[in-house]
């Protein structure tokens, strides 16, 4: 039976961990420590070492009966800024930051909801086909650790991704491809009271082509942002190179390759019609996935709705998380909800009745795969 005193005192334990991105060591450390004395060893792939962090993914099986599908379950152990000396308040129900940092339910909700199933599995003597566990590092970073985890390891064919916000059910079923674009725009330096005319100004070819730009939401499966620009150095220089990062996304492919192409394309010509040099770079960051309701892991999610009572919701997200990647990988997967809510803000904040009724969720969705 699942312990919500077990789950709350833990999960504050774990929260309270600095775990940046690329910083996952004293995480990682501890969750091996609680595997051990769960009696579970965790291999540590390379993944750390490839990305430049200090920790790699954590990856374990728990064997289960013969014949049954195997099961995917991951949570990720890194956190945004502010995360740095968090320190969470119980609030009756309502775990939630001090208002200086993160909470970290991003991910440790997730990771608090396995460590708390496979308890529950053991004690309870419930029986379940094998399941497979990965903590992984760099989610928040371009999903750097999905990207490198040793995939000789896992072999499960159905995946549960603890990374969803809102209640316990809300499911994303359908994510978006996502391209990062990089802009460099070169122009001509000249000095702004003596000669302007001189000059080619890369701060006005950007302006020009982000005013005629489609951004933000452009349809309900595409968007479209410019999130960073940099350039400049003195108000009395004409500026000569500004640096833009960008992005499109889409569940449709044909929709994201046009989207990107337009931004190019407004790039382009505002360069040409003042002279500027450009450079134009799009990168796909992860690809979409898109699971049916009549899909294999859609049925599990449904036995084990029935049998935890909650209330089964199948959505689209704009996105992305280690779901993507697995996906992409041949893992027919979804990320479901562990009920945070406000992540990635000093609002964030938990209520515990869904941080239960998470794992009793998960519980039963690894007893529906027998």
């Amino acid at each position: 039976m699942v312990s919500r005193e077990r789950m709350v005192s833990e999960f504050v334990e774990l929260v309270k961990i600095d775990s940046p991105t690329l910083h996952e060591r004293r995480m990682a450390d501890a969750l091996k420590a609680k595997l051990g004395d769960m009696g579970i060893s965790a291999y540590e792939d390379n993944a750390g070492e490839k990305i430049g962090g200090d920790a790699g993914n954590l990856i374990f099986t728990v064997k289960g009966q013969p014949g049954a599908p195997a099961l995917l379950l991951m949570a990720h152990m890194d956190t945004v800024a502010p995360g740095v000396g968090k320190k969470p308040v119980v609030d009756g129900d309502i775990i939630r930051t001090d208002g200086t940092t993160i909470l970290g339910a991003d991910d440790v909700a997730g990771i608090e909801a396995i460590l708390e199933a496979l308890r529950v599995l053991k004690e309870d003597g419930i029986a379940h086909g094998d399941i497979q566990v990965v903590f992984t590092v760099a989610e928040e970073d371009g999903l750097l650790g999905a990207k490198n985890l040793d995939y000789s390891r896992i072999y499960a064919r159905y995946g549960i991704v603890l990374d969803h916000g809102g209640e316990i059910g809300k499911t994303a079923v359908k994510a978006p491809s996502h391209n990062i674009i990089d802009v460099v725009i070169d122009g001509k330096a000249a000095h702004a009271g003596v000669e302007p005319q001189n000059g080619i100004n890369a701060i006005q070819v950007a302006s020009n082509a982000i005013s005629r730009m489609k951004l933000g939401r452009i349809d309900e499966e595409t968007t479209a942002n410019i999130g960073i620009i940099h350039g400049g150095h003195a108000t009395n220089v004409v500026c000569d190179r500004v640096e833009i990062k960008g992005e499109a996304r889409s569940r449709d492919e044909n929709k994201l390759s046009e989207q990107t192409d337009h931004m190019r394309v407004c790039f382009e010509e505002a360069a040409s019609e003042l002279g500027a040099r450009l450079s134009f770079k799009s990168t796909l960051e992860y690809p979409a996935f898109c699971i049916n309701e009549n899909d294999e892991i859609i049925e599990i999610l449904r036995k084990a709705a029935d049998e935890s009572g909650v209330v089964l919701k199948l959505e689209s997200t704009g996105g992305g998380s280690d779901t993507n990647i697995i996906n992409g990988r041949g893992i027919q997967s979804v990320a479901v909800s562990v009920g945070m809510q406000k992540v990635h803000s000093v609002e964030e904040h938990i209520d515990i009745n869904n941080l239960v009724k998470a794992a009793e969720f998960l519980v039963a969705a690894v007893r529906s795969t027998l």
